[in-house]
């Protein structure tokens, strides 16, 4: 069953605990999946896992600070909830956990999907005050992004 989208969103938005409000909470899901859709457009990632990733990757924090497990927290939670609520694809699943799990230890990846979940969510930094570095992006768009802005979003990947 694929995922129904406008559901999980209800359920995991009950069981935030910070809040509707919370700076990690469903205001920045939406842009880091917003974020996460324009780079899909550019870079040909996963969608499904992108979208996943938004919704679950803070959804297991116990605050606003310091809380370096709530990735692997909101990992757990998509095991618990794949094959009940939600399925995709194994290679999918592995993107997911994957991204889910490491999203918050400061690393970048090759792999096109994971990337692109952890630029989308650096993307959003601002939002706290801080500005993204190219060098901890992980794909093309994402470190252009870094150094130009939302510009870097509408051009297209350099000739190869």
């Amino acid at each position: 069953m694929p995922p129904d989208f406008p559901e999980l969103w209800k359920k995991m938005i009950a069981r935030f605990a910070l809040g509707d409000w919370s700076l990690h909470g469903p205001n920045h899901w939406r842009n880091v999946e917003r974020n996460g859709l324009q780079l899909c457009r550019l870079n040909g990632a996963d969608e499904m896992v992108v979208r996943l990733f938004a919704l679950f990757h803070d959804v297991e924090r116990q605050n606003e600070g310091h809380d370096p497990d709530h990735g692997r927290r909101g990992a757990e939670l998509v095991e618990q909830l794949h094959g009940r609520v939600f399925t995709v694809s194994d290679k999918q699943m592995q993107l997911l956990l994957e991204a889910c799990r490491y999203h918050n230890d400061g690393l970048t990846s090759r792999e096109v999907s994971i990337g692109t979940c952890w630029d989308a969510d650096r993307m959003d930094l601002p939002r706290v005050g801080i500005v993204p570095q190219a060098e901890k992006m992980s794909t093309f768009h994402g470190k252009d992004y870094a150094v130009r802005g939302p510009i870097a979003l509408s051009s297209p990947p350099p000739a190869i």
